[in-house]
């Protein structure tokens, strides 16, 4: 792989300001964990966006979609290729009852906006730290909602560049999983249907999930957040709980005392402890349970 012969015609394509050359991932993975990117690009507009989807297939450079990182373990190689980055398009507006926002805004942020707006349907969400984004690519729920509740379309842009709207139900969105993966989606805006509400009565519905979440979760510490899916009929975070898990760790990763179900960066931690951490999570469980972890988490890039 040529990496300046890249370098200029992704700077071709788009502005030279949105291509950054061996970008460290740490700065923007919520883990503070990851190697370098071959190329950081982070498109401003659709066009943008349909012009390196296709230049890397076309020229077959590898190419990785990185949300706000929130829900991801990038390793220690990092990613090679290109890492797209959809930050900028962060823009949330209203249409009736609906509320559009793009995948690069936060979710907690549509889920605020929401309330400002009087709208209800999307209090579960003021407390989920990731984009809108990958919030639809993994259904992510909280507190008895999730995405597939209250979403109606997408708009999103195919793997040959195409700009597609494809309806909720098309997603397949079950438990913490979507089809955008296996299609190749990325994921440009979502519009969510809503209800008109009271403001006082959504306000204390995303102040008491606020207060839950604070209370509970270690937010003084890089995290990426929940781990583990929730095995059928049981608790993750009680399964490692009652492993006698919590506190313990590998370098400067460990399993929060504070929550079970989340492994914290609590001293400059590599991404190669913090997976050790994941794992032997996962075999202490196994061998005091006979339960499986599945991780929510998802691991990009190279030793």
């Amino acid at each position: 792989m040529d990496k300046q012969l890249i370098l200029e015609e992704l700077q071709r394509l788009i502005n030279s300001d949105l291509v950054l050359v061996d970008e460290l991932l740490k700065n923007h993975t919520y883990t503070k964990l990851g190697g370098k990117a071959d190329f950081f690009v982070t498109p401003t507009t659709i066009n943008e966006v349909q012009q390196v989807v296709r230049y890397a297939k076309n020229r077959n450079v590898p190419f990785t979609l990185l949300g706000n990182g929130s829900n991801v373990i990038v390793r220690d190689g990092g990613i090679r290729g290109i890492v797209l980055s959809l930050k900028k398009f962060n823009e949330i507006r209203r249409e009736g009852t609906k509320v559009i926002a793009e995948s690069g805004a936060r979710i907690i942020d549509a889920s605020r906006f929401a309330l400002k707006e009087m709208l209800t349907g999307l209090e579960f969400a003021c407390g989920i730290p990731g984009t809108v984004g990958g919030a639809l690519y993994m259904n992510a729920g909280a507190y008895g909602g999730e995405i597939k509740d209250c979403l109606e379309y997408a708009l999103v842009v195919d793997r040959n560049g195409e700009v597609l709207q494809i309806a909720a139900e098309e997603f397949d969105l079950a438990y913490r999983t979507s089809n955008i993966a296996e299609k190749g989606y990325i994921v440009l805006e979502a519009a969510f249907q809503l209800e008109k509400g009271d403001y006082h009565a959504i306000k204390a519905v995303m102040d008491d999930l606020t207060f839950k979440r604070e209370s509970k979760q270690p937010l003084e510490y890089p995290s990426c957040g929940s781990v583990f899916k929730r095995p059928p009929g049981y608790f993750a975070g009680k399964l490692i709980q009652d492993s006698e898990l919590q506190g313990k760790g590998v370098g400067g990763a460990e399993v929060s005392t504070k929550h079970a179900g989340f492994i914290v960066n609590k001293e400059n931690a590599t991404a190669s402890e913090y997976i050790a951490v994941i794992e032997m999570v996962q075999k202490t469980v196994k061998e005091k349970f006979g339960i499986e972890l599945e991780r929510e988490v998802r691991i990009l890039g190279e030793d």
